[in-house]
């Protein structure tokens, strides 16, 4: 891997419908660095996100300009089967990838389709199962588990790819008080770039020592996580609001 994980210079688009959505977002997230992706709903967080193997873009549609580079790649038609690898998305409904009949059916999909088989093809399932605690339901059938861990499994579908950066659509959303923390503490252990899209800011506290703020399709603030929490002005202008009684600076953040 040359170059930082994610590279986006001056990143403009506009639906076909003429909606403008990104007004020249930069940013550059390093090697193995987890970045909250904060802002209201409608700031163009999911957007920009989608730019990054490009779903969204000038390889799909839509009209813009910029230049969006993962691990020094840049996402271009031509280099997509290796962006999407190196890319995983995990969407907030984990309904939207399990789609198998089984656990490990979902999680080999993926590796199959990258001509994985055989015992490679099952030690990667394996591998990623363990990594999100669900080696001991692989034979079992998604709409069978709780919703939690359907999201672990989903999860697990893109950690079977190896991705280099791994990209989070709200992954506490819905989520029990114990689901969410067993997610952070897998999240917490992965040794993999994190990109996270979150409204759940003490979230954003625990797993990501750094965050981007959106709005209005631009970066408004980036910075430590604590200290744009902690800022109440910057807060209160972006529409985001901790939880009742939640003090920023009296919580711990993640260790590096």
């Amino acid at each position: 891997m040359s170059g930082p994980a994610i590279q986006v210079e001056r990143l403009v688009f506009a639906y076909p419908d003429g909606r403008q959505a990104l007004y020249g977002v930069d940013f550059t997230v390093e090697r193995g660095e987890r970045v909250a992706l904060l802002g209201p709903n409608g700031a163009g967080k999911t957007t920009l996100v989608l730019h990054l193997n490009g779903i969204l873009g000038s390889v799909a549609g839509g009209t813009g300009s910029g230049r969006v580079q993962i691990g020094g790649t840049g996402v271009h038609r031509e280099h997509l089967t290796v962006i999407r690898r190196k890319v995983g998305l995990v969407f907030q409904d984990p309904d939207d990838q399990l789609f198998m009949p089984t656990v490990r059916d979902d999680v080999a999909f993926g590796p199959a389709n990258l001509g994985l088989r055989g015992a490679e093809l099952d030690e990667r399932v394996h591998e990623a199962l363990v990594q999100v605690g669900m080696q001991d339901y692989a034979d079992l059938a998604p709409h069978h588990l709780s919703f939690g861990q359907r999201r672990r499994v989903a999860v697990a579908t893109v950690l079977a790819m190896r991705p280099e950066v791994l990209v989070l659509d709200e992954p506490s959303s819905n989520l029990d008080p114990a689901a969410r923390r067993e997610l952070a503490d897998i999240l917490a252990g992965l040794d993999v770039t994190l990109l996270m899209i979150t409204h759940d800011l003490p979230y954003a506290l625990q797993l990501c020592e750094r965050s981007l703020l959106m709005n209005n399709g631009r970066i408004v603030a980036d910075g430590k996580t604590r200290d744009l929490l902690g800022d109440a002005d910057l807060m209160a202008a972006n529409r985001l609001e901790l939880p009742y009684g939640f003090d920023p600076l009296s919580v711990s953040g993640p260790e590096r």
